[in-house]
């Protein structure tokens, strides 16, 4: 197959479950650029194998990591993944058509995004159809938001695609609860840092708001149990943002 004028960036830590699927899925692309904050297992070897495009460097934030990345990027096209993502092959059909066409008039290109999780694909309580803007000329997008919940800020014009970005989201239940807890306090943190007043009404309805959204509005239940796991643990997400938040709080004013 003829290398696509595409770079691919790809951010990495202990990654070695992961990452092989992820490369194996772009391996048509002229550049495969990982950074790394270096891994202790074997992640970097694996990559190797792939690329020598790969940068070590301590991890400021999930923005910070994936701006570092698209700025290594040297090809006029930029597709975005975690290392526990992978192109379904009608994504990578699609991909390659837009960036090998000289008559596109798009700037960025939003892909559904399928997660499986305990055992089965899930299909509803907000976790697909998943879009995201991955595929982007280089000079049209930068990451932004709110780490950890970074997103990518397109100037230009965008469109859908219908191939999946497919996703191992976790392992198990314990890998979902280890991620909460750091997602939660990196959360709490930001709020304490911009100032944001503890809410008492958001700390006590939020939670069962959010349950609700997840399993009923959402459907969530339709996915069976993992479907009721997912939308208590999104509850429990939204429990400990205003729980660290307020323990943040009460510290500064002892």
């Amino acid at each position: 197959m003829e290398k696509a004028k595409l770079s691919v960036c790809i951010v990495t830590y202990n990654e070695e479950e992961n990452i092989r699927k992820c490369l194996e899925s772009v391996a048509w692309a002229e550049e495969i650029i990982v950074v790394d904050s270096f891994s202790t297992d074997e992640t970097v070897a694996i990559c190797r194998e792939y690329t020598d495009r790969i940068f070590q460097r301590p991890w400021p934030g999930h923005i910070e990591q994936k701006n570092f990345a698209i700025e290594q990027a040297t090809r006029p096209w930029v597709l975005c993944l975690d290392a526990d993502e992978y192109l379904s092959p009608q994504a990578t059909a699609e991909v390659i058509r837009e960036v090998s066409s000289a008559s596109n008039t798009f700037d960025g290109f939003i892909l559904p995004r399928h997660s499986y999780y305990l055992g089965r694909w899930i299909n509803h309580g907000g976790w697909y159809p998943d879009y995201k803007l991955r595929l982007f000329r280089k000079e049209k997008a930068r990451w932004g938001g709110k780490n950890p919940h970074d997103k990518l800020i397109l100037d230009g014009k965008s469109q859908y695609l219908k191939g999946d970005i497919l996703h191992t989201v976790y392992r198990d239940l314990s890998d979902q609860l280890k991620t909460v807890d750091s997602f939660s306090g990196i959360v709490a943190r930001e709020w304490f840092r911009e100032g944001k007043r503890f809410n008492p009404f958001a700390f006590l309805f939020h939670p069962p708001i959010k349950f609700l959204e997840t399993y009923i509005f959402k459907l969530g239940f339709l996915d069976g149990y993992p479907g009721l796991i997912i939308a208590l643990v999104s509850s429990f997400y939204c429990f400990l943002k205003y729980a660290k938040l307020w323990e943040l709080k009460r510290g500064s004013n002892s």
